[in-house]
């Protein structure tokens, strides 16, 4: 079994990932996945649905009501027919949707937090690794081994506090830091402003007086 300041480390990791990802980002790439292996025909009827109204309503355009009424009535109605089945195959994904999208994050939420509970639970009066009693004063010894772990040790839970501090500034450092370095927005320049020439400055001829 790996060590448990590892597999302490990698529990906060994992909530972490989550957390810099976002529920709402993870949620809609698992969704896409989702109806890829299982809604796969509705999403492509969906599509056709869509691209037979564009098509048909361009069609109803380009015929007179008047002149060619059977024509213009056909169209009419197969407007509406698409429409009105295109209305229940959103209403369906969309309710599927919901339905994938509040079981998801319960998935998440049993990821992320279950992990973390249970480790703290079930490693409370176990040392994760030893400190040196004499670099600490009694009462930083007492709050490193908190709850219940041996005094001079460090507690899995102060443990895994520190590691969510830690990789919560290194996201920082990482967001506000590094990546502006690297991704910065192009500056466009005004042409008119870029290509303009200073006007020269003629003076102005003073009379002389006499």
């Amino acid at each position: 079994m790996p060590p448990l300041i590892l597999v302490a480390f990698l529990v906060v990791l994992v909530a972490q990932v989550v957390s810099w990802i976002g529920e709402s980002v993870l949620s809609e790439f698992a969704y896409s996945l989702y109806l890829r292996g299982t809604k796969g025909s509705l999403v492509r009827k969906q599509k056709e649905l869509k691209t037979d109204i564009l098509k048909t309503k361009q069609e109803l355009l380009q015929t007179s009501a008047q002149d060619q009424f059977a024509k213009w009535a056909k169209l009419r109605r197969s407007v509406d027919k698409n429409l009105s089945d295109l209305e229940k195959l959103n209403s369906k994904l969309s309710s599927s949707k919901t339905s994938f999208t509040f079981a998801f994050r319960a998935f998440l939420w049993i990821v992320v937090n279950i992990p973390q509970y249970a480790i703290a639970w079930k490693y409370r009066s176990k040392a994760v690794f030893w400190l040196p009693q004499e670099w600490f004063n009694p009462v930083a010894l007492w709050w490193l081994s908190f709850p219940f772990a041996p005094k001079g040790s460090v507690s899995v839970m102060t443990w895994t506090w520190a590691c969510k501090y830690v990789l919560q500034i290194a996201g920082e450092v990482v967001r506000y830091v590094i990546l502006p370095i690297f991704i910065s927005t192009p500056v466009v320049a005004d042409e008119k402003t870029g290509e303009k020439e200073k006007e020269k400055v003629e003076p102005i001829p003073i009379a002389q007086v006499d």
